[in-house]
């Protein structure tokens, strides 16, 4: 038998101490049937050399990358983080490989903070709290959740799961938005262009003809004019200016900026399948979150950060109200009309059955596929109404210069 030295988190609450087996296998799994979370695991000889080791390792500055973790940073760390973890190494051992293992300099600096604090006897979800730009609330909890149970590769796959859903919504979105935005950029930039460079040709063309212009040839080399000259500046400069305004209400003044996202929820396609996504998102960090042991009330809090619309953020208030009065989560969202009534009957069946986490699964599943419907039909709808968009704008222009020679052909003929 040999003795091995450990370290670890038990019951939430970090410990140490020194545990006999015939290897570090064994070592690992009895610690893993007492609830310890392993941060790390050494030979009791050896322990003097690792100690070594590791202030060597801590003595190279791992601080000076200047580029910022990205979100696809953290999701990659996330997943191999609680892929180490599941197969049973230590903690600090995992963030040390993933620090090096890791390209990007911010996430680098990030991980060997976490670890020199886990090092230092600071429990993992405080060490995560540090940085709540890249680990929000609902990654904390469930980081606390997982050492309070001895379950922690359990939550962090939760984790792993909750941020792919998050980033697929989001890509998603992009997607769907992608295709208009570049056909309506394009069909702006070619009608700015015929006006600024193509309609003055035809315009010194009509006026040495001396013919009688149609009212519509006539309005195009009206809109050509003012675009070229003071006009064209005026409406640059007071688009850009119009929206820096429109960015600061919406942002500095809650009325406004409360008007604007309800608006928002009622654009038609746009707001029912922003709504859903937000539907499916809140959802599944309810089911996370009530899976993982934490009270309705803080869950409902922490659900609040998920939202950006503060429409939505007010109705999980007033709910989260009505469950500290004592109110039952179904009678609460019924009371909501922001809340679509398939929503409510689906967290009713949870409540009578004692499976509210469950429950919140399955709603959010559903609302992931309304999701992934509503996105597809937009994708479809908006394809043919962009083409004769183009269709209509470009060559709408393209009939209005050109008529005047057909009229003096007919003349001609």
């Amino acid at each position: 038998m040999e003795l091995f030295t450990y370290k670890g988190i038990a019951e939430g609450k970090y410990v140490e101490g020194e545990i006999e087996a015939l290897n570090q296998d064994e070592a690992s799994h009895k610690l893993k049937e007492q609830k310890v979370i392993i941060t790390n695991l050494i030979k009791g000889k050896k322990k003097k050399t690792e100690a070594k080791d590791k202030v060597k390792k801590s003595s190279f500055s791992l601080f000076g990358g200047k580029k910022k973790a990205k979100t696809e940073d953290i999701l990659i760390f996330s997943k191999q983080f609680a892929t180490m973890v599941k197969a049973g190494l230590p903690i600090l051992e995992v963030l040390g490989m993933l620090r090096d293992q890791l390209e990007n300099p911010g996430i680098k600096e990030i991980i060997e903070d976490i670890r020199k604090s886990l090092e230092g006897g600071v429990t993992l979800s405080k060490c995560f709290e540090k940085y709540p730009q890249y680990f929000d609330n609902v990654y904390c909890n469930l980081i606390k959740a997982g050492e309070a149970s001895g379950k922690l590769d359990v939550f962090l796959l939760k984790i792993v799961e909750s941020l792919e859903k998050k980033e697929k919504i989001k890509k998603k979105i992009k997607g769907a938005l992608m295709y208009p935005s570049i056909m309506f950029t394009v069909a702006i930039t070619v009608s700015a262009f015929m006006l600024v460079k193509v309609v003055p040709v035809f315009a010194k063309m009509y006026d040495g003809m001396g013919i009688e212009l149609p009212k519509a040839t006539a309005t195009i080399m009206s809109m050509s004019d003012f675009l070229r000259g003071t006009g064209g500046m005026v409406l640059l400069f007071g688009g850009i200016g119009g929206f820096l305004i429109f960015r600061y209400l919406t942002t500095k003044n809650p009325l406004v900026r409360y008007k604007w996202h309800k608006q928002v929820l009622k654009l038609p396609v746009f707001g029912d399948m922003i709504l859903k996504s937000l539907l499916a998102r809140i959802s599944l960090i309810l089911g996370n979150l009530s899976a993982a042991g934490v009270n309705l009330l803080e869950s409902l809090e922490i659900a609040k950060s998920v939202s950006n619309n503060v429409v939505v953020t007010e109705a999980l208030e007033n709910v989260k109200k009505g469950v500290f009065s004592g109110d039952t989560l179904t009678k609460l969202f019924l009371k909501e009309p922001l809340f679509p009534p398939t929503f409510s009957q689906l967290i009713s069946v949870g409540e009578q059955t004692g499976q509210l986490d469950e429950m919140f699964g399955s709603v959010a599943m559903y609302y992931e596929e309304e999701f992934d419907n509503s996105v597809e039909n937009m994708s479809s709808l908006i394809e043919p109404i962009m083409i004769v968009f183009m269709g209509v704008m470009i060559g709408g222009l393209m009939i209005a210069m050109y008529s005047p020679i057909f009229n003096v052909g007919a003349i001609i003929g």
